[in-house]
């Protein structure tokens, strides 16, 4: 149903979020994948059997559902992080209960109706829309609630996770990233370039996985920001429904004053500013994308995530000291590492405090993944056969008295 009804779903989601048109017809195909990949899954929630420490006895594991299930959902993506824990729990076997971000319920409530066209029972998949806390807070206290998944700010999290842990539920968060993009000279230039366009401005870079720390060695520094600032000037901002738009609004005024806020922080402490410039101020929510080179590591843009179209390029010396710079940071959850050295990109992968490492690829994300993060960034995982386990129990069943 949902893809029967992608143009219908996407042209919804740009009107309320924001984002480029094409972009919105691929979350809407993403999503749906996360549907039909816990579809399968669900049949694959395999237990196990112990070999017996106990005389004439049998020891099994079995996988059963948790019980019913809350989701709090943001608004960058309003289809896909919805569907990405829906998938997982209705295959699961639990019902769930979706609060949408209130800058985005229309997209939940086209798959609620959706859903309920499909034939899914009512009640097993819910959406409340409305004030959170107001919502957020029965959720919680209830204990017929057993678990609950959040995707978004650290700060909130921490707030959800002290909630839940009243009534002891199992809980799931993909919180906020800081997400360094480092970029070895052995590398061509071109290639490391189109990987940080892709990581940094997707979603008009409103994205927990945009590349917000860029480091580049620097023996091709100079030459990465050449070929990085001639891309970017290449980007257009724009309506959604303008084919021709790279960039739409940001969703949130204070998402937009941010970004403001970091350019003007890192231009007053000597960054360098080249911003794609536009023949016209389209509004307050709009912002040119914008690289910021020379930054440093006290400037706000290097300490705290922007999301949204800026981005900001550091230099860097040796291996030792960029791992350093980028473990430095609380939030752990996606890195991106461009060498062609396949013993520096195994080393470098292995000792970077993140959850997911994207080599040579700024795309990397899918159903069959386990998406989450390291540290402040998160606790459990999405998609793969974890997240399937998100929203299962493990019940260990001793057979006695066996003996003939």
């Amino acid at each position: 149903m949902i893809r029967a009804h992608t143009d219908e779903l996407a042209v919804l989601m740009t009107i309320e979020q924001g984002k480029p048109l094409a972009e919105a017809r691929y979350e809407i195909g993403y999503g749906a994948g996360f549907l039909e990949w816990f579809a399968a899954e669900g049949e694959r929630a395999y237990g196990e059997t112990i070999p017996s420490h106990k005389p004439a006895s049998l020891l099994h594991v079995r996988m059963q559902p948790i019980g019913v299930a809350a989701a709090i959902t943001p608004w960058n993506f309003p289809v896909a992080m919805i569907t990405r824990k829906a998938g997982a729990a209705l295959a699961a076997g639990c019902p769930i209960i979706v609060k949408p971000a209130p800058e985005t319920p229309l997209s939940a409530l086209a798959l609620a109706r959706l859903a309920e066209e499909a034939g899914i029972p009512p009640g097993v998949f819910q959406v409340l829309v409305g004030d959170p806390a107001a919502l957020s807070a029965p959720l919680l206290r209830d204990t017929r609630v057993r678990a609950l998944s959040f995707t978004g700010s650290t700060q909130v999290g921490r707030l959800l996770l002290g909630g839940a842990a009243e009534t002891a539920k199992k809980v799931s968060l993909e919180l906020g990233g800081h997400a360094p993009f480092i970029v070895f000279e052995d590398v061509d230039v071109d290639k490391a370039v189109k990987g940080a366009m892709d990581a940094k401005f997707a979603t008009s870079g409103q994205d927990c996985l945009a590349a917000n720390r860029i480091y580049v060695q620097r023996g091709i520094y100079h030459a990465f920001v050449e070929a990085f600032a001639s891309e970017v000037a290449r980007l257009k901002i724009g309506h959604g429904l303008d084919p021709a738009t790279d960039i739409g609004p940001m969703t949130k005024i204070s998402v937009a004053n941010k970004c403001r806020a970091h350019i003007d922080d890192a231009a007053a402490n000597g960054a360098r500013v080249i911003s794609a410039k536009q023949d016209e101020k389209l509004g307050p929510n709009f912002v040119s994308p914008t690289l910021l080179s020379d930054v440093t590591d006290t400037m706000l843009i290097a300490r705290e995530e922007t999301f949204g179209p800026v981005a900001a390029v550091l230099p860097f010396d040796s291996e030792d000291e960029v791992l350093a710079r980028a473990n430095s940071s609380e939030m752990g959850l996606a890195a991106y590492v461009y060498t062609d050295s396949l013993r520096l990109a195994l080393r470098v992968a292995e000792n970077i405090e993140f959850g997911m490492v994207g080599v040579n690829t700024a795309s990397f994300t899918g159903p069959p993944i386990p998406f989450g993060g390291w540290k402040q960034s998160g606790l459990g995982r999405e998609g793969s056969r974890h997240g399937l386990h998100e929203y299962m129990e493990l019940k260990y069943v001793c057979f006695g008295d066996l003996a003939a």
